[in-house]
């Protein structure tokens, strides 16, 4: 399971039904389950999606034994994803975890 940071006043666009809908939109299907936005596609089996209005909370479980193709066309849906649900692009996503793991690093 993976925390991303939410961008300032984004968890307004995942509220309600919004996640599901943004998992919908992207993976071609999603379902709510026990309060968890639940989808699959490509090399991801099982992807599940929550928030708790600071953090987007995802875990997957993945196929590794998929074609080269499947797994670009999964991690590009995977990253749009996440563009969406978060506010941030993938390259803004790896500068916050790093300014993140510096910071539990140095505290």
């Amino acid at each position: 399971m993976r925390a991303y940071e939410l961008r300032r006043g984004w968890a307004k666009n995942l509220s309600g039904d919004n996640l599901r809908a943004i998992a919908a939109e992207t993976f071609g299907s999603a379902t709510t389950q026990d309060g968890k936005v639940v989808a699959s596609f490509g090399a991801a089996t099982r992807l599940a999606a929550w928030t708790d209005g600071k953090s987007l909370f995802v875990d997957t479980e993945m196929n590794p034994n998929v074609p080269d193709d499947v797994a670009r066309k999964t991690i590009g849906a995977f990253n749009r994803f996440l563009e969406a649900g978060t506010g941030y692009n993938a390259k803004e996503r790896a500068k916050r975890a790093q300014q993140s793991a510096k910071a539990s690093e140095k505290g």
